[in-house]
């Protein structure tokens, strides 16, 4: 029975959610996008990552193979 309610409620929230526009600092937005471009272009973001997660020392499987058939 109380579904008409809920429906009402969860239609007046995303109406709030889609015409919503909070103020936005633009002078801030300007200061973040140009930290990112003064990073560089060549210095890969994820290396730091890579170099933490990626280990050289995982065990190979000799038979496990790159043919989805399973054919050696």
């Amino acid at each position: 029975m109380g579904r008409g309610r809920q429906k009402a409620k969860h239609t007046k929230v995303a109406r709030e959610l889609k015409y919503f526009s909070p103020n936005t600092d633009l002078s801030q937005l300007e200061r973040e996008l140009a930290q990112r471009s003064q990073r560089g272009s060549d210095e890969d973001p994820w290396a730091e990552y890579a170099s933490k997660y990626n280990s050289d020392d995982d065990p190979v499987d000799e038979d496990d193979t790159d043919d989805p058939r399973g054919e050696h």
